[in-house]
């Protein structure tokens, strides 16, 4: 293949060449959400973030393999081994079935990614329909020694393992480290060690999600289910983890440990990740006042949004900073990333107005080559943004008639704009964008007011009390003060 790119290894910290392990085969395994609340910004990053991953590694002529789970059992409050599980807790405070909330949170969660243009993956498993799986890996990891049972729960012993081998090579722990940070809990009279983790927990007689094992009736642990269903999907040796920077401990961390304590060796071969996001500068928490679901942010209903913001510009806001930076979500910023994708959009549908010439002026393939660069360097989509906005400059240039361009060069441009913008950056045109009718709202709404203004002046009262009543039931409120008419838009 004549592209050459690389991706940031987490696990070496540094740059690396892509070979996949059985090209043209490329597998792929993505942490996805664990379904107990609606789909939030937080969601929104990973998903974006390897939907752009997928698409490229296609373009390039890759067959991908895509696993991208469902965590509907074993995700416990404290993202520990304590507290009650995530969604039988949503269960019993709504009197729903867990699956019933698991199946009413996944369909919500595909929805929002539909809107966002983030593509399915090949394969999406649930955590609760591969018990099988995950029992035979916990056995796995008993039968090698790095694990003990206790109270009818089953533990991985993380201290024997790092004595074999290194627990805190993906995010740079040691283990002393791990003790002191880990928090004493309930519970942890079962374990040999605070920094154990469990690899299968009892079931308490409360506990609505639970299975049969050779160890009692229970229910897997957070960290297996990637392991063993990473596994079945792709194989022992796979080429790409994927997930957001906040599983690199614990959750990475222990599917490596598992990994390794179940076959001798880690399955991944590119560990990655995305940065956080925030909001405000804020990291984003319900604490805060500042957690935002996707569906807030297209209806614009949450007190720290100014406006609606559509699917496509959250997606090319994401975009605009790398996938390993962070991503500040604030109105102006938001506000600002809606009136360039405007501009792309409109530099897209420019290029059919263009009249080819007999010589061109402008450098279409460079132009290309650029974006291909940008793309090969871990995926560099704000650089590959800022040479669209080039190409929508050229594009201007040409319809003003500053440049021109040939025939064979405009077929080129278009196949530029139509390859990163829609097929590799997944962007598509919407309606008129939000900015744009708000923008054209307020022109129409303040010349009425002029007109009302200079009826007031010349006491045509009924003409005056006209205008306000027609805007007034088309949902305008109108404040009159001494300096004139204030309106807003009751949404």
């Amino acid at each position: 293949m004549e592209h050459q790119l690389t991706i940031y290894n987490t696990l070496t910290r540094r740059k690396e060449i892509f070979k996949p392990l059985h090209a043209p085969h490329v597998g792929m395994y993505v942490c996805g959400p664990t379904v107990y609340g609606d789909p939030h910004l937080g969601h929104a990053r990973p998903a974006i973030t390897f939907d752009i991953l997928f698409r490229y590694l296609k373009h390039l002529g890759y067959k991908v393999r895509y696993v991208r789970n469902i965590t509907d059992v074993g995700h416990l409050e404290h993202d520990a081994d304590e507290g009650e599980d995530k969604i039988a807790k949503k269960a019993r405070l709504e009197q729903l079935e867990p699956m019933e909330v698991a199946q009413y949170y996944a369909n919500r969660y595909h929805e929002a990614m539909d809107a966002l243009g983030v593509l399915r993956p090949s394969i999406e498993p649930q955590a609760s329909g591969h018990i099988i799986e995950q029992i035979e890996l916990v056995k796995e990891i008993l039968k090698n020694g790095y694990a003990y049972e206790s109270k009818g729960s089953v533990y991985f012993d993380v201290a024997k393992y790092n004595h074999d081998h290194h627990y805190g090579k993906l995010s740079g722990r040691n283990l002393d480290d791990v003790l002191n940070t880990t928090r004493e809990l309930d519970g942890q009279d079962e374990k040999r060690n605070p920094a154990d983790f469990a690899l299968w927990k009892n079931a308490q007689p409360e506990h609505i999600m639970r299975w049969p094992s050779p160890w009692g009736n229970g229910f897997p642990g957070w960290h297996c289910e990637c392991t063993a269903m990473g596994r079945k999907y792709l194989g022992e040796h796979f080429d790409i983890h994927g997930g957001g920077m906040d599983l690199i401990f614990p959750h990475h961390e222990c599917e490596i440990a598992q990994s390794v304590a179940s076959q001798g060796d880690d399955m991944v071969h590119y560990w990655m990740h995305n940065n956080m996001l925030t909001v405000n500068g804020q990291k984003m928490g319900k604490s805060y006042n500042n957690f935002i679901t996707l569906e807030q942010l297209f209806t614009g209903t949450h007190p720290l949004l100014e406006q609606a913001y559509t699917p496509m510009t959250i997606r090319f806001f994401t975009l605009q900073a790398h996938y390993r930076s962070t991503v500040d979500f604030g109105n102006e910023a938001l506000k600002a990333a809606e009136k360039g994708l405007a501009r792309l959009m409109d530099a897209v549908s420019g290029l059919e107005k263009i009249t080819p010439a007999q010589a061109s002026t402008v450098d279409v393939k460079a132009l290309r080559e650029k974006c291909y660069d940008a793309m090969d360097d871990d995926l560099n989509t704000p650089i590959v943004i800022a040479h669209l906005f080039d190409g929508a400059k050229m594009v201007n240039n040409i319809l003003a008639g500053n440049d021109t361009i040939t025939a064979a060069d405009l077929d080129e441009l278009k196949e530029t704009f139509r390859l990163f913008c829609f097929d590799i950056l997944g962007l598509k045109a919407e309606n008129a964008s939000n900015a744009a009718r708000e923008e054209a709202f307020g022109h129409v709404v303040d010349m009425l007011l002029e007109e009302r203004a200079k009826a007031k002046a010349n006491k045509d009262w009924a003409a005056s009390d006209k205008i306000r009543n027609e805007l007034t039931a088309l949902g305008f409120e109108i404040k009159d003060g001494k300096d004139g008419s204030e309106w807003k838009l009751n949404k």
